[in-house]
């Protein structure tokens, strides 16, 4: 049995690295990779933390050797993946936590490593400590509210908890609640807003109004997700006053 869950672990890595390996071009500017965010935090979830840095390691050295990478391609991904992984499990299974460990991981801890990695190996010049933290945590925002989106649905319908009994790491009951759903909501601005973003970069529209339009729509999302709390919260202290 464990060496069947072993095989099946090592076929999922496998797959995770190829898959980030072809979508890791997409949106990407230096200094900031969103989908690559998303097979951290995915395999965060689904392998745990070891399997987690393995994965953003392979990751980083094919797209280093094969697309020309700066070493950003690793101390841009290793530190999130490690800690999502670490911070999914220390919260028992909470999936805005392993989003969390990416973003503190990659988006302050990996941002503030590329620095000296930058300057004195790569050689490049007029770089700071905080150069990278930006557009880091950018690229983790937008790459965790997608995997965020996903594997909340994997969740709530009780896939992610088979998949990971038949990969023979932890699995938690699924826990959702008001805060939880407005994350939901603002999580799937990003999905919409990298969904714009492709479509720029495939017609590569003269006009700006494409670009307003894609911020305009995570806008609407994240106000959403605070009107959604607001009105739940209205109604639990109205609920609670009748009941008083």
């Amino acid at each position: 049995m464990k060496k069947s869950q072993a095989l099946i672990k090592t076929i999922v890595l496998a797959m995770l690295v190829a898959i980030g390996v072809v979508i890791s071009p997409i949106l990407r500017v230096e200094g900031m990779c969103p989908m690559a965010h998303v097979i951290n935090i995915i395999c965060s979830v689904f392998l745990g933390p070891w399997y987690s840095l393995l994965c953003a390691t392979l990751i980083g050295i094919i797209r280093m050797i094969t697309m020309g990478i700066p070493p950003i391609a690793l101390t841009g991904a290793v530190f999130g993946a490690f800690l999502s992984g670490v911070f999914y499990r220390a919260s028992k299974g909470k999936i805005i936590c392993a989003v969390f460990g990416e973003i503190i991981g990659t988006g302050i801890i990996g941002a503030i490593m590329s620095y000296p990695v930058m300057t004195y190996i790569w050689g490049r010049e007029g770089l700071s400590w905080l150069f990278y933290v930006p557009s880091f945590i950018c690229g983790t925002l937008i790459g965790g509210g997608i995997a965020y989106v996903l594997l909340k649905k994997l969740a709530v319908n009780g896939a992610l908890s088979k998949l990971q009994s038949t990969l023979g790491t932890k699995s938690y009951k699924s826990e959702s609640g008001v805060l939880s759903d407005a994350v939901t909501i603002a999580s799937t601005g990003t999905i919409c807003f990298v969904a714009v973003q492709i479509l720029i970069n495939i017609f590569k529209p003269e006009t700006m109004l494409w670009s307003y339009l894609s911020y305009s729509i995570i806008a609407v999302f994240i106000i959403s997700a605070l009107l959604y709390l607001l009105v739940k919260k209205l109604k639990k202290e109205d609920t609670d006053d009748r009941q008083s």
